[in-house]
């Protein structure tokens, strides 16, 4: 097990993800945030199920920076209830996992 994490968001539109993406790493809460495009999501939401185009962000960070992704996620995204979910990467390259660490700022 890892200190490191990939945190799941989807957006409504692609200038969401990028605008959200870039705070993160432009003030080093995350290394790496990867866009993926035309994502179709359905799920259930006020007791109807719905259905929309949406673009997932797939947000590499630390878990001691876990909760300010979370908070900049709240406070960036269009959603009532955006998406925010952290999974725990529990190994991968040594010098990949290091990057993540070393690009994410510890203050």
């Amino acid at each position: 097990m890892t200190d490191k994490r990939i945190v799941l968001c989807t957006c409504g539109s692609e200038g969401e993800a990028v605008k959200i993406a870039r705070h993160l790493v432009e003030h080093q809460l995350a290394a790496c945030a990867n866009i993926v495009p035309h994502v179709h999501s359905i799920y259930r939401w006020q007791g109807k199920v719905e259905s929309s185009h949406e673009w997932l962000l797939l947000i590499k960070t630390t878990a001691e920076k876990f909760d300010d992704v979370r908070d900049v996620i709240r406070e960036q995204h269009s959603y009532d209830l955006p998406e925010c979910a952290a999974i725990a990467i529990e190994d991968g390259s040594a010098e990949y996992l290091d990057w993540i660490g070393d690009s994410v700022a510890a203050n």
